[in-house]
C-alpha cells in the first residue's frame, strides 16, 4: 500500500474512491493583434462579466459557507478592480499588441509572483487567488466554462490545486474530502474547506504533478 502524507488543513477521516480533479490546462499562446483598441474594448467587457460572475459567487457563498467566509469573493473581486493589475493588461496590449488573453495571463503570472515571494504567509497564499481571478477573466474571453467535478458517488477529490471559485462550485454531497499537491493552510481554499467541513490535506508529497495513475483507485 502506498502511503503518503501532507498538512492537514481540514479535519477528519474517510475512506473512498479517488477522484483526480483535472485543472485547467494551457497557458494561453502569446498571440498578436493589429486592432489594439478591439482588444481593449474585449478585455473591459470580459473583467465586467468577470466581476458580475463573483458578484454571483459571493451571493451564493454565503448560503453556503456564511457571509463572513463568503468575503473571499468580494476580495476577489476588488482584486479586478486593483488599477495596477488593469494598467499591466492594457499596457501589454497596446505597447506588444498582445491578445488580450495572453496579456491578462503574464499579468497574473507577474502579480502571482510577487505575492509567492513575499514574507508574510498570508499574503503568499494569495498568490493563488491572482491566477484563480487571471483565468476567469480569461475564460470570459475564450467562452470556455469552469472545470467542474462529475461524478455519480461520494469521492476524494485529489489535485494538483484547487482554487476558492472551484472549491465553492463542488457538490458537497459528492465530497468525501480532497487532497491536493500543492497549497497552504493560509489559503482562501483551505478556509473554505474547513467552513464546509471537509476533511483536507495540502501539499501533499506526490512525486509527479500527473496525478491521473489514482483516478478511480
Amino acid at each position: 500500500m502506498e502511503e503518503f502524507s501532507g498538512n492537514g488543513v481540514s479535519t477528519g477521516v474517510v475512506r473512498g474512491k479517488i477522484a483526480v480533479f483535472k485543472n485547467e490546462s494551457g497557458d494561453p499562446e502569446k498571440g498578436f493583434v493589429k486592432d489594439t483598441e478591439n482588444e481593449l474594448i474585449r478585455f473591459n467587457e470580459a473583467l465586467t462579466l468577470a466581476k458580475a460572475e463573483l458578484e454571483t459567487l459571493y451571493k451564493a457563498a454565503i448560503d453556503k459557507v456564511g457571509e463572513e467566509n463568503a468575503l473571499i469573493f468580494d476580495i476577489h473581486k476588488m482584486m479586478l478592480e486593483d488599477l495596477d493589475y488593469i494598467d499591466n493588461i492594457e499596457n501589454l496590449i497596446k505597447e506588444e499588441k498582445v491578445m488580450a488573453e495572453y496579456a491578462v495571463f503574464a499579468t497574473g503570472e507577474i502579480f502571482s509572483k510577487i505575492f509567492a515571494d513575499m514574507d508574510d504567509d498570508y499574503m503568499r497564499a494569495r498568490s493563488v487567488d491572482v491566477i484563480d481571478i487571471s483565468k476567469r477573466v480569461i475564460r470570459k474571453l475564450t467562452g470556455n466554462e469552469e472545470v467542474s467535478l462529475e461524478s455519480s458517488e461520494p469521492v476524494i477529490i485529489a489535485a494538483y490545486d484547487l482554487t476558492p471559485g472551484e472549491t465553492i462550485n463542488l457538490d458537497k454531497s459528492k465530497v468525501l474530502a480532497f487532497v491536493t499537491k500543492k497549497g497552504s493552510s493560509n489559503s482562501h481554499t483551505a478556509i473554505l474547506a474547513r467552513s464546509m467541513n471537509i476533511p483536507a490535506l495540502v501539499n501533499v508529497d506526490f512525486i509527479s504533478d500527473d496525478l491521473s495513475e489514482f483516478d478511480g483507485k
